[in-house]
């Protein structure tokens, strides 16, 4: 079976696909690189929708002046890599329509801070905007597609995000392979190309590579 995965794989990532048997092909079908940006009119709150956003701002020199504000996060890896560096998580969780709605169910009073990239969905600002949340927006990371032409036919595909999926469609189309995908947004990314899809029961690397060993092992 070979497996073609939409980004590059850790090694610990790999091993179980390569124990299993699979022949595993990877490329990076989009690039991420942080942005200059100034740390101006921060609100009590923030709001990281990604990992990036976080690695991001772990890089900038005023970082300390933030770990006293309150954390609002999408994404289990997202929140740990935050609390390991020392902020407080108020609340997380896997979907940004879900912290949507609890910032404003819960946190409405609050103001915040949204953290983004620049190919952000707009699901989580327009419902704080319909709420009438107060909150600004700040870009720190910049995603780039950088689509790859596959030669030779795979198997399955696996995509991490609807960026990658954008990519891959750019010098590709999708025929018969299954397609297991970290999230239902990123499923939705491939409305009327496939409906062969399978998603992730929790949205991390980890359980699209288990979905994969468990759907053909």
């Amino acid at each position: 079976m070979k497996i073609l995965s939409t980004k590059i794989l850790a090694d610990y990532q790999k091993k179980p696909l390569t124990d299993a048997g699979f022949e595993l092909i990877e490329n990076d079908f989009i690039t991420v690189k942080t942005k200059s940006f100034d740390l101006k009119n921060i609100n009590e709150s923030l709001i990281f929708s990604s990992q990036n956003a976080v690695e991001s701002i772990l890089q900038h020199p005023d970082l300390e002046k933030l770990k006293a504000k309150k954390v609002y996060c999408v994404g289990l890896k997202t929140k740990n890599l935050l609390t390991d560096n020392g902020f407080e998580v108020v609340a997380y969780t896997g979907y940004a329509s879900d912290l949507a709605e609890i910032i404003t169910l819960i946190y409405k009073s609050e103001t915040f801070t949204f953290f983004s990239g620049n190919l952000r969905k707009d699901t989580l600002p327009n419902a704080l905007k319909e709420a009438e949340v107060i909150f600004n927006e700040i870009n720190v990371y910049e995603t780039t597609l950088t689509p790859h032409k596959i030669k030779n036919s795979v198997d399955a595909i696996l995509f991490f995000s609807p960026s990658g999926i954008e990519s891959f469609l750019k010098e590709n189309i999708i025929k018969k392979e299954m397609c297991f995908c970290i999230g239902e947004t990123t499923a939705s990314a491939l409305e009327n190309k496939t409906k062969n899809i399978i998603i992730a029961d929790q949205p991390t690397i980890e359980n699209v590579i288990e979905d994969v060993i468990e759907e053909y092992k």
